[in-house]
């Protein structure tokens, strides 16, 4: 069921993960102030462009719907961009996406729980990987 899981947050973004680790809770803070966002393409522009490096926002549309009916969660997916590191090549970045949710039934588990799912990828403003990783 993890990797159902881990295959459906794939879906959400555009760009190829370079690495996936599916575990019991994520970085993504309970309190994400409620931008709504359908593409998280732009979230991660806004983190590349944002000072601190960071953006949030919560998933809707669709697929984030199915997600959370699927597994009867009792919050949206919430999602935390953040930049880990800036390259030399001008609007590109190496970020983390975090997704997370609440109240998520898996089979096996006598409660619901928090779960999430964090992805790291190399992404420019373009939507292309960077150059170089330099």
């Amino acid at each position: 069921m993890r990797s159902a899981t881990t295959a459906l947050l794939f879906c959400l973004s555009a760009a190829p993960p370079a690495f996936v680790a599916a575990q019991p809770a994520a970085s993504v803070p309970a309190a994400v102030r409620q931008i709504e966002v359908q593409d998280i393409r732009s979230l991660m522009v806004e983190a590349i462009d944002s000072p601190s490096g960071q953006a949030r926002a919560q998933l809707v549309g669709t697929l984030p719907d199915a997600v959370t009916q699927h597994f009867r969660a009792s919050s949206p997916i919430l999602l935390a961009v953040t930049t880990e590191r800036r390259y030399r090549q001008p609007g590109c970045s190496r970020l983390k996406l975090s997704f997370a949710q609440e109240g998520v039934h898996l089979p096996g588990l006598a409660q619901p729980e928090r779960r999430g799912v964090e992805v790291g990828m190399n992404y420019c403003r373009d939507g292309r990987p960077p150059q170089s990783l330099e």
